[in-house]
């Protein structure tokens, strides 16, 4: 990250006094950062952050008037320069995800250190992504999991699934039977269901069809 010339101009909000006034001194004894605007609510948030323009907006979720995330959509809507960073007290895979998806550059948990929220806000001004190490974890391993397999036949019942399954291991139709305490005429009529559905013509064409998909 290269070095600015000027400080990070930073709006932040939360609804708690204390906790407004304790991170305004905190940013403010920070030489690379500067506090130009502070709030008590999301409405409060999106005006001086119209007013100041800042680069970074640092807003807490749980917010009256407006939440902390319709606040982020409106910023990001309307000041697509200014980064917003989440700082708060919820760190559940809903609020992160739904922070993400209003707009969110960043998301830390408060509590954190001294050096990880200066690092956060540096990090969103210079147009990075940054959240804390446990909600890092989490949002990694979502972005990372395989996609859940699609149902590759989802105009057929579950009863006509597993019979397509046996029917692709090979099974007749009396051991399929068996295998389900179905009566073998029961069996046949599901499968004349089945290759209607699949549009087949015939017993190895559903065979090949089954296989293919993965059963």
């Amino acid at each position: 990250m290269t070095e600015r010339d000027t400080p990070i101009r930073v709006v932040l909000a939360d609804d708690h006094p204390v906790v407004r006034a304790g991170l305004s001194a905190l940013l403010g004894s920070m030489p690379d950062i500067e506090v130009v605007g502070v709030a008590a609510d999301g409405r409060a948030a999106i005006k001086e952050v119209v007013l100041h323009r800042p680069d970074v907006a640092m807003l807490d979720l749980g917010m009256p008037e407006l939440d902390g995330f319709a606040a982020t959509r409106e910023i990001v809507r309307a000041l697509p320069g200014v980064a917003v960073l989440i700082l708060t007290m919820f760190d559940d895979d809903d609020s992160v995800f739904a922070a993400m998806r209003a707009g969110a550059s960043g998301y830390v948990v408060k509590g954190a250190e001294q050096d990880e929220l200066a690092r956060a806000i540096r990090a969103v001004a210079a147009g990075e992504a940054i959240f804390s190490p446990g909600v890092a974890q989490r949002v990694l391993k979502f972005l990372t999991a395989p996609p859940a397999p699609a149902d590759p036949f989802p105009e057929l019942t579950p009863r006509e699934r597993e019979i397509l399954g046996l029917l692709a291991a090979a099974q007749p139709n009396a051991a399929i039977a068996r295998r389900l305490g179905l009566s073998p005429k029961t069996v046949a009529n599901h499968l004349s269901s089945i290759f209607a559905k699949l549009q087949v013509a015939d017993r190895a064409t559903a065979i090949l069809r089954a296989r293919e998909a993965g059963l």
